[in-house]
């Protein structure tokens, strides 16, 4: 990917008119790595069948059943950035699978819980193998401490985002970048 730096109109604009410093940029870079790479894991999760085909991530709702133990849908859409109906409908799917079902909620009458059944364990633990595999043949070129230094700075960066998230839309648009983008507005910065 090519850096900012060294766009040709960066360059006209020369060093007085950079307002952007080095570490932002390579947080911008790792940001956008994150997202292609994001988009690869997608690809190869659908064709493992550990990613629905409409995007649905079955390996991951079935992880947090089997980590956390039974779960409303609700509390498994407020573990990732995504709604409840969304959620709703991984959940229905699984059910009409026999993978998961739902049962009464000891704490809340209308909110049912969802359970892994037996077969949905097997299920799981057959797609955690796959994935297992699939994590084993990469990154060979890395060392263990490495993968886990950068699964920290990865996890970070999601806790800074999930964050900004929750403080609302101010914290995700501050004002100066604002002020930052119409100063420069039609001069390709």
């Amino acid at each position: 990917m090519a850096s900012a730096r060294h766009t040709g109109a960066n360059r006209r604009a020369g060093a007085a008119a950079r307002i952007v410093d080095g570490k932002t940029e390579a947080i911008g870079e790792l940001v956008l790595e994150v997202a292609q790479c994001f988009f690869r894991i997608r690809a190869v999760g659908r064709k493992t069948g550990l990613i629905t085909s409409w995007g649905g991530g079955v390996f991951g709702f079935m992880r947090s059943l089997a980590l956390f133990g039974p779960l409303t849908v609700p509390q498994i859409a407020q573990m990732r950035p995504t709604s409840r109906q969304r959620m709703q409908r991984l959940a229905d799917e699984l059910a009409a699978e026999r993978l998961v079902e739902f049962v009464d909620n000891p704490k809340h009458r209308r909110s049912k819980l969802v359970k892994l059944t037996r077969r949905g364990n097997a299920r799981y633990r057959e797609l955690n193998a796959r994935f297992l595999g699939i994590a084993s043949t990469m990154g060979v070129a890395l060392s263990e401490a490495d993968i886990r230094r950068t699964t920290g700075f990865v996890r970070q960066l999601s806790d800074e985002m999930k964050a900004r998230l929750e403080r609302g839309r101010s914290a995700i648009r501050p004002a100066d970048t604002v002020a930052w983008a119409r100063r420069n507005k039609g001069r390709g910065t």
